[in-house]
Parts: structure tokens; C-alpha cells; sequence
């Protein structure tokens, strides 16, 4: 479970947790609606047939970037000493009211 624990909000039931070569293809092609993963060089969605919420942590689990619905063919980077980061599919930012700043709970 994903919480926002500063809204005291549900962010995501479940979630799957990428490593190694998975990484590369995140949402592409997965059953799994949330992912969580460790990268510093950015993600893509090349190859998403809709936009997905986007959310980057630091290393206390604070949101430092909140993107909600990236759109498919898209580059998104950002700072490289952030390096969580959590794809959701489009309007789980909304529907759990997730903004910059707030402190997310992953168990």
C-alpha cells in the first residue's frame, strides 16, 4: 500500500517493486498498475497508449515532484539525487489530492 500520509489518502492498494532490466519497460506492456522503482536518469513514455501520474521521492519518502497525467511519447527527467519513483496510472494524484511536499508511506 502507498499512502499519503499528510492527507491521511490511499494513493494505491498495491504496487509492484521493479529491479534490474524491469525498469527499462515500466507501465509498457505490465499487468501491474503501480510500480515502484530506483533510477536517477529520468523516465519515458514511449509506447504508453494513455498518461500516467508521476511521482518523484526523496530519501524520506517526501514527494519533490508530482506529475499528473505525463503524457505517452514523453521524456521526463529531473534532478539525479532524487531517485525513487513511483508510476501510477492517470488520476491517482488527483483522487488522493497528492501535492509537492507531502510525506508517503510504502509498506
Amino acid at each position: 500500500m502507498i499512502k499519503n500520509i499528510t492527507k491521511n489518502t490511499i494513493i494505491s492498494e498495491d504496487f509492484y517493486r521493479l529491479t534490474g532490466f524491469e525498469k527499462f519497460k515500466g507501465l509498457i506492456g505490465s499487468k501491474q498498475k503501480t510500480l515502484i522503482f530506483k533510477t536517477r536518469f529520468g523516465i519515458h513514455t514511449f509506447f504508453l497508449k494513455s498518461p500516467i501520474d508521476v511521482v518523484i521521492l526523496d530519501k524520506s519518502n517526501k514527494a519533490v515532484i508530482v506529475k499528473a497525467g505525463l503524457k505517452p511519447n514523453r521524456i521526463f527527467l529531473w534532478n539525479i539525487k532524487y531517485d525513487t519513483v513511483i508510476e501510477l496510472p492517470e488520476n491517482y494524484i488527483k483522487n488522493s489530492k497528492t501535492e509537492k511536499n507531502d510525506l508517503l508511506k510504502i509498506s
